[in-house]
């Protein structure tokens, strides 16, 4: 108990302000036990080397009945859920078999076919965001243009995408057991009507060639198909709203990397790896447990523990970034981690650097006064971190908002 009782808290604090834990951590090793949100330990790894490594170790299992055992007694939130048996959370050979049924599926559509629908979606929301007050773009811009490309690409009626952010925030943030419960029967239920329709009647989607997929052994089951498109929705919808946002941020902070990105354009699909970065979407990567002993940086983690890796530690890992907390739109050398490593590196990972190339790129040349709210004609200084909140989740690294002056 007196030992548990010295483990550093993964709380609110944490979420808010990452750094000062970080720093007080890697003085201690590049892996350290911790307490996750609920009290529960865990082994934390903060290093780049090890975090990279770690990411495509075999002997760390992402398997979701593996994990949710290794949570004490209705503690395991998502992992309780059958939607939690999806790609992401599987090892090979089910992951490989899902994996090239998914790649298979996307390489129908590639993401130069989808540029014109996200800069027609981009500019309709641009033109409708008021100039005078300060506006918030997370729930103005970075939400819509998320949900209306990924239902887009997916075959999701206009109608029904309003649903999507509760059902998503659901079960990537810190809510209740009974809210998750309500999101899943709700997810699991239009998906499997969705999918049924899909089947009788195909459409031009993504959402109907997975179901239409035929002559591949291994084809999916329907409740794969469910859990499939749950998995696309979802992070497809949560990383780009968090690419825009938190890109947008680490401008706002830095006018004269701004100024940089809005003299030369050239520059943004580069700036767009610098966000990531600097200030990526995933606070950790989902989670994994050691099915045997895996040393790391001089210590051992046991078997049968859970694992916590850190993307946005190791993205500024000084051992492996030079200046890694300074952000430079001209880095040469991103390397980053910000979609994983390994056979489960984002599948969506072009379609979201697309996205937020055009979200920012527009934004920006549309509205050349953008800023955080203060400054000369205002009040105050502009917003700093103690005045923005990060959602209430240690694995996604999202702003709640961003207030922003339009002109």
């Amino acid at each position: 108990m007196q030992e548990m009782n010295e483990l550093t808290a993964l709380d609110r604090e944490f979420v808010q302000d990452p750094w000062a834990v970080y720093r007080r951590l890697r003085a201690d090793g590049p892996v350290q036990r911790v307490l996750a949100p609920g009290g529960i330990p865990m082994w934390l790894v903060t290093s780049y080397a090890d975090a990279q490594a770690l990411l495509a170790d075999p002997r760390l299992s992402k398997d979701h009945a593996g994990v949710r055992e290794l949570f004490p007694p209705g503690e395991a939130g998502p992992y309780n859920s059958p939607l939690a048996a999806h790609m992401l959370n599987s090892d090979p050979p089910a992951h490989t078999r899902l994996r090239r049924l998914a790649n298979q599926a996307l390489a129908a559509r590639t993401v130069s076919r989808l540029r014109p629908r996200i800069e027609q979606v981009a500019d309709e929301l641009l033109g409708g965001l008021p100039s005078g007050p300060p506006v918030d773009l997370i729930e103005a811009y970075a939400v819509p243009l998320a949900s209306t490309v990924i239902c887009d690409l997916l075959g999701v009626p206009a109608v029904d995408r309003s649903n999507f952010r509760a059902w998503s925030k659901a079960f990537v943030s810190a809510v209740p057991p009974e809210v998750v419960r309500d999101a899943e029967r709700s997810v699991m239920a239009y998906l499997t009507a969705l999918t049924d329709a899909k089947r009788v009647t195909p459409s031009d989607d993504l959402l109907s060639d997975l179901v239409h997929i035929s002559g591949q052994p291994g084809q999916l089951w329907p409740d794969e198909l469910v859990r499939m498109a749950f998995l696309l929705l979802v992070a497809g919808f949560e990383t780009t709203v968090s690419l825009i946002g938190n890109g947008l941020l680490s401008l706002l902070r830095h006018p004269g990397q701004m100024s940089l990105l809005r003299s030369d354009p050239s520059l943004l699909p580069g700036a767009i790896e610098e966000f990531l970065r600097y200030e990526g979407p995933l606070h950790v990567a989902t989670m994994r447990f050691s099915t045997e002993p895996v040393p790391v940086g001089g210590t051992e983690i046991p078997a049968g523990a859970l694992v916590m890796i850190s993307l946005l530690a190791a993205n500024r890992d000084e051992a492996r970034f030079t200046d890694p907390h300074v952000l430079d739109i001209t880095r040469q050398d991103p390397g980053h981690l910000a979609f994983g490593h390994g056979i489960h590196y984002c599948a969506g990972a072009p379609l979201a650097r697309l996205e937020g190339q055009i979200a920012i790129g527009r934004l920006l040349t549309r509205f050349p006064a953008l800023a955080l709210p203060g400054g000369p004609d205002e009040p105050g200084e502009p917003a700093e971190p103690g005045e923005l909140h990060w959602r209430g989740s240690v694995l996604m690294h999202s702003l709640s908002s961003l207030p922003v002056r339009l002109a």
